[in-house]
C-alpha cells in the first residue's frame, strides 16, 4: 500500500497546482513575498528555508493522499456517471486552490509611503517617515538597539535575508528567489539563474544588402573633425621631441650618392628656432623688422612725395628732436640705377644687432602676492567671546599706586596692596571695601593663600613676610586657621644652615604688628615678590638685592625655609611655581630657568632676547609661558617647541608691567605703562602637532598715568571671564 500511494504521489503530484490571481501574484511580486512553499522551488538546495519548505511539503503530502483516496472511491463507485465524475473533478481541483481572501493586500495597501522620490533623511527629525494613501502619518518602527541586533543575528534564522524598507522602515523577508539573484549580484555573477550570456544574439537587420536601404542618414559632423584625442596625444608626442626627451625615427635616406655638394644654410631665418632655444620652455621669437612700404620705393606714388610745407615740418622736428612721420624723406628717382647708398644703412643694422640680442627669449610668469594674502586668516573676535569689555566697578580707596592684587581661590574677595602703606580686602560682586590693615610701609606683594582650609594672605612689606588671618569668610575656617598657625611647631630636632640662619627668621606676631598676624618671617633684604605653590603649604620670596640668596622657598606647617641656589645667576625678577609638575621658574633680567625640585637640577634655559624682563605667567597645563618685557614685548614659549620664543606680541607702546592667564578660559591679557590692557585669546590645543592659536581680541582703557606709570597690575577671577586691574592712579577697576 505505501509503494503504490508512493507511485500514486510521484504521478500526480505535477498535476496538482496553488492557483492563484493575477492581483496576488502581482502584489506578491512587488511586496517580495515568500514563495518557497510552492513547488517551483528546488528541494535539493538547503537555505534558511528549509524547515518552513518541510512543514509545507507534509501539508501538501497530506493533500495530496487525501485527493488520491478521493479519486480510488469515485473509480469505484461509478465509472460512466460522467456528470458526478465532473463534479468530483472540479471539487477535486478546487480544494487544494487557496483561498483568495486568505492574503488581504489592503495592510500592505495602507502602510505604502506616498512621499514619493525624496530622501528619506528629510524625516530624520521627524517622529514619523512619511504619509499613507489616507495621508496619516506613518510612525517610525521602534529599533531595537545593538543587543536586540546582537540576539536576531545568533536566534533568527531569516536575519541573513532580511532587509530594511527605506520609505516605510518595515523589515522585509527576501524570499529564496531575491535572496540568490543578490548573491549571485554580489559575487559579480549574472543575477539571473540559468540566463546564457553568450547565447545566438537575434540580428536586427539581415545581412544582405538591400537595393533600396532602410535608412540612409548622412554622415555627422563629428566623423569628419579630427580626433581630439589624437591631437593631445600628438601634441604631447611633439612637445616631447622638442625638449629632446624623445628622438624620432631617422628618416630613410633615399639618396645613395653622397660624394655630391653638400649646402648648408649661413642665415636662419626668425620663424626657425635655434637649436640652443630648446631648453627654455616658452621661447618669444625675435622681433621682425617692419616691411618696407611704397614710401621706401624708389619711384613712390605722387601723393607720398614730400610737399615744401611738409618738408619744412620735417626738417624743423629733426632739429628739435620731435617725434616725425618717418625717418627719411621720401625721393623719386627715374630707374633703380641711380639711387645712391643709404647713408644710415650702418645705423640700422647695428639697432636691428641690438634688438636681436637684447630681446627677451622666454615668458616667465611673474609670482604676484598682495599684502593680504601673507596675513594669517584668524577667528572673528566676535566668534572667541566670552571675554572682558566694559569697565563695571571701579574700587577706589588707595591714595597712592596700586602695586599688588590678589584673588581669593573661590573669587568672593580681593586684596590689593598699595604704596600708602596700606591693605585692603574688597568684595568683588559690590567693590565694597570690608577691611584695611595699615602695614607701616609699602605694600610691594600679597598674595592669598590657594588652600581653601586656610584663610591667609601673605603680605611683603620691606624686610617682613606678615601671615595674616583676614577674619573674612566662614568662620570656621578662620577659627582653624587661628588654631594651626597660633603655636610654633617643634623644631627641637632641626638645625637650619648657618646661610638660612643669618637671613630668614621666623616669629610670632608682635605688637606692632597688623591685626590678624599669625607668623611673621623676616629677611636680610627688602623683599619684592611672595608667590604660593598650588597645595598651599610652601611659599616663596624674590630678595632682588640678596645676590646668591635672592630667592627663598618656605614651608609654613613646619616653619623652615632653605635657600635653593648657592650661586648667583643674575638679578632675579620673580618666580613662579608650576601649577601641576614638581617645577620651580625663575625669571632674570635676561632668561627664564626652569628647575626641577626633585632632582635639583636645571632643566630647561628661556632664551627671551629681551633686556629686561618684568613679569612671568605660566599656563594652567604648564606647557606654555608668558613673559612681559620692559621693552615692550609679550613673548609666548611652547616648551615643547623651542627656548626661543613661538610668538611675539609687540602690542604696547610703553614698557609692560605684567601678565597673566586665566585659569579656565583661554585667555591671557597684559598691561602696561601706555595705560592699555590687552586682552587676547590664546586656546593651546591638546594636539601636540597644532601650534596655540593666539588672536589679540580687546584693548581696554580706563586707568590715567601718574608719574610715568601706567596700568601696575592685573589678575584674572578664578571661575569667571572678569579681569581685575590696578594702575599708579590708586584705583581698581574691575572688567567684565
Amino acid at each position: 500500500m505505501a509503494s503504490k500511494r508512493k507511485a500514486t504521489d510521484e504521478t500526480e503530484t505535477p498535476e496538482v497546482k496553488i492557483v492563484e490571481s493575477d492581483e496576488d501574484e502581482a502584489l506578491g511580486k512587488e511586496l517580495d513575498l515568500d514563495k518557497s512553499g510552492s513547488d517551483d522551488s528546488d528541494d535539493s538546495d538547503s537555505s534558511v528555508y528549509s524547515e518552513l519548505e518541510e512543514d509545507d511539503s507534509e501539508d501538501d503530502s497530506d493533500d495530496e493522499g487525501s485527493t488520491d483516496s478521493e479519486e480510488e472511491s469515485d473509480d469505484a463507485n461509478d465509472e460512466q456517471d460522467l456528470p458526478v465524475k465532473k463534479t468530483k473533478e472540479k471539487a477535486k481541483s478546487s480544494k487544494p486552490k487557496e483561498d483568495e481572501y486568505n492574503y488581504d493586500s489592503s495592510d500592505e495597501e495602507d502602510i505604502r509611503n506616498t512621499i514619493g522620490n525624496i530622501p528619506v533623511n528629510w524625516y530624520d527629525e521627524y517622529g514619523h517617515i512619511g504619509y499613507d494613501l489616507d495621508g496619516a502619518k506613518i510612525r517610525k518602527p521602534k529599533r531595537g538597539d545593538e543587543l536586540d541586533n546582537f540576539l536576531s543575528r545568533m536566534e533568527n534564522p531569516e536575519h541573513g535575508v532580511t532587509v530594511e524598507d527605506t520609505s516605510t522602515g518595515q523589515k522585509v523577508v527576501l524570499s529564496e528567489a531575491d535572496a540568490d539573484i543578490v548573491a549571485r549580484a554580489a559575487s559579480n555573477r549574472v543575477p539571473e539563474q540559468g540566463y546564457d550570456m553568450y547565447g545566438e544574439w537575434s540580428e536586427w537587420f539581415s545581412s544582405d544588402v538591400m537595393e533600396t536601404p532602410l535608412r540612409d542618414i548622412p554622415e555627422t559632423k563629428k566623423s569628419f573633425l579630427p580626433s581630439h584625442c589624437e591631437k593631445q596625444k600628438v601634441g604631447k608626442m611633439v612637445h616631447a621631441i622638442k625638449m629632446g626627451w624623445m628622438k624620432p625615427r631617422p628618416a630613410a635616406d633615399t639618396k645613395t650618392d653622397e660624394s655630391g655638394p653638400k649646402y648648408h644654410m649661413l642665415w636662419q631665418t626668425d620663424d626657425q628656432v635655434d637649436s640652443t632655444m630648446r631648453r627654455v620652455h616658452d621661447p618669444i621669437p625675435a622681433p621682425k623688422m617692419y616691411l618696407p612700404g611704397n614710401e621706401e620705393s624708389y619711384n613712390p606714388p605722387p601723393e607720398y612725395l614730400f610737399t615744401d610745407k611738409e618738408k619744412m615740418s620735417w626738417e624743423r622736428a629733426t632739429r628739435e628732436g620731435d617725434k616725425r612721420k618717418l625717418p627719411f624723406i621720401p625721393q623719386k628717382y627715374s630707374s633703380l640705377r641711380k639711387v645712391p647708398a643709404w647713408s644710415n644703412f650702418i645705423r640700422e643694422r647695428f639697432e636691428r644687432c641690438l634688438d636681436l640680442y637684447l630681446a627677451p627669449r622666454q615668458r616667465k610668469m611673474r609670482l604676484t602676492i598682495t599684502p593680504e594674502d601673507l596675513v594669517p586668516q584668524l577667528p572673528r573676535p566676535q566668534d572667541l567671546q566670552p571675554f572682558p569689555t566694559v569697565c563695571s566697578i571701579t574700587m577706589k580707596g588707595h591714595n597712592n599706586m596700586v602695586r599688588s592684587l590678589s584673588v581669593e581661590p573661590k573669587g568672593q574677595y580681593l586684596a590689593s596692596g598699595s604704596d600708602d602703606g596700606s591693605m585692603k580686602v574688597w568684595e568683588m560682586a559690590t567693590g565694597r571695601c570690608l577691611k584695611t590693615w595699615d602695614m607701616g610701609g609699602v605694600v610691594k606683594s600679597v598674595a592669598w593663600c590657594p588652600n581653601s582650609a586656610l584663610s591667609l594672605i601673605a603680605v611683603a612689606v620691606d624686610t617682613v613676610v606678615f601671615l595674616i588671618n583676614t577674619g573674612l569668610g566662614d568662620k570656621l575656617v578662620n577659627t582653624r586657621t587661628d588654631e594651626l598657625l597660633s603655636d610654633e611647631p617643634d623644631n627641637s630636632g632641626y638645625v637650619p644652615p648657618a646661610r638660612v640662619s643669618q637671613a630668614v627668621k621666623w616669629t610670632g606676631p608682635e605688637e606692632k604688628s597688623p591685626p590678624g598676624t599669625l607668623v611673621m618671617v623676616t629677611h636680610f633684604k627688602a623683599v619684592k615678590q611672595v608667590t604660593w605653590h598650588a597645595k598651599g603649604d610652601y611659599f616663596a620670596t624674590v630678595l632682588p638685592e640678596g645676590e646668591n640668596r635672592s630667592v627663598f622657598i618656605h614651608q609654613l606647617s613646619k616653619w623652615r625655609s632653605q635657600v635653593p641656589f648657592s650661586k648667583a645667576k643674575g638679578q632675579v625678577q620673580c618666580v613662579l611655581f608650576h601649577p601641576v609638575r614638581p617645577s620651580l621658574f625663575v625669571a632674570t633680567q635676561r632668561h627664564v630657568r626652569i628647575y626641577d625640585l626633585v632632582k635639583q637640577e636645571l632643566t630647561k634655559k628661556l632664551m627671551s632676547g629681551a633686556k629686561w624682563i618684568s613679569s612671568i605667567a605660566i599656563h594652567p597645563a604648564g606647557d606654555n609661558i608668558l613673559t612681559g618685557t620692559f621693552d615692550k614685548k609679550v613673548q609666548w614659549y611652547d616648551l615643547d617647541l623651542s627656548s626661543m620664543p613661538y610668538q611675539v606680541l609687540r602690542y604696547h607702546t610703553n614698557a609692560v608691567r605684567d601678565v597673566q592667564f586665566h585659569k579656565r578660559y583661554p585667555l591671557f591679557a597684559s598691561c602696561g605703562d601706555d595705560n592699555n590692557i590687552t586682552v587676547s585669546h590664546g586656546m593651546v590645543y591638546n594636539d601636540l602637532l597644532q601650534n596655540p592659536l593666539i588672536v589679540p581680541v580687546k584693548r581696554l582703557y580706563g586707568h590715567t598715568k601718574y608719574d610715568d606709570f601706567g596700568v601696575m597690575t592685573i589678575m584674572w577671577h578664578p571661575t569667571q571671564p572678569w579681569l581685575i586691574s590696578a594702575g599708579a592712579d590708586g584705583h581698581i577697576k574691575l572688567w567684565t
